[in-house]
């Protein structure tokens, strides 16, 4: 039986975030969190395998307490299990800090086969998560999958299509394997109601800095995570543009050039 990984993220919804402009600190008050929608992909392509192939996929995320919502998300779509990281030792971790911390939790749970996560998430937009997950799982990883093609237990492989920049590539990996997928072939689910209702008093498993085994408090939040944000802004906006409309082309070039001499 196929043991799957999730992982996800709760993120602001960065169209309701603004920046304060004296402090450079994003305003997350009043704004809603939401499940980071390409998480939802990696959802759908990891609870497809399960169903095609048997198994069981578990969903894991580091946040604060109301982070529990977004996996209570995950179990209605269709995840077997549940776990959240939340300790205030976790906070101001980037993603050294936080890839370790899910590493070092998922180890409580014993051997994954296939760990799935999002391309990025919406609020950091770094892409780094995955390529550091697979390296502390010591797993092969697929970036950019379209089709997950064929998963073979025995010889513990797997066969997917993957989304390159001149066509698409059929690559086989071995397991275990962290995969991103695109979100082309992996629309996420709409829950039914039973599913959503069981996922309401489904039990969330949960660790903090203290019930991690052997977790290095220099590895973790602040202290382990080497990148820091001094500031954040928002670009500064320029002048609107002119769009040429004179009738003709010739008087469009006429205009232009009588613009070019006002500025030269």
């Amino acid at each position: 039986m196929l043991k799957i990984l999730c992982c996800i993220k709760q993120v602001p919804d960065v169209n309701l975030v603004k920046i304060d402009p004296e402090t450079g600190s994003l305003i997350r008050q009043g704004v809603p969190s939401i499940l980071n929608p390409l998480d939802t992909n990696a959802l759908e392509a990891a609870v497809s395998v399960k169903e095609q192939l048997g198994g069981e996929v578990t969903c894991i995320t580091m946040g604060p307490d109301m982070a529990e919502e977004a996996l209570r998300e995950c179990l209605a779509a269709g995840a077997d299990h549940a776990v959240l990281l939340s300790d205030r030792a976790f906070a101001n971790a980037d993603t050294l800090a936080t890839s370790y911390v899910i590493c070092s939790a998922a180890r409580q749970l014993g051997q994954f086969d296939l760990i799935f996560c999002g391309k990025e998430s919406l609020d950091g937009a770094t892409g780094q998560m995955a390529s550091q997950l697979a390296e502390r799982f010591d797993a092969s990883l697929l970036s950019g999958v379209l089709n997950i093609c064929d998963i073979c237990e025995e010889q513990k492989t797997v066969l997917a299509e993957r989304e390159l920049e001149n066509g698409i590539e059929k690559t086989e990996a071995t397991l275990p394997c962290l995969i991103t997928v695109e979100k082309t072939n992996f629309h996420p689910r709409i829950p039914n109601l039973k599913s959503w209702k069981n996922s309401r008093t489904a039990e969330i498993l949960r660790f903090n800095s203290h019930t991690i085994p052997e977790l290095d408090p220099s590895q973790i939040g602040d202290p382990g995570s080497p990148t820091k944000v001094p500031r954040t802004y928002p670009p500064e906006v320029g002048e609107s543009g002119l769009i040429l409309q004179e009738g003709s082309p010739e008087k469009d070039v006429d205009r232009l050039f009588s613009l070019l001499k006002d500025v030269l």
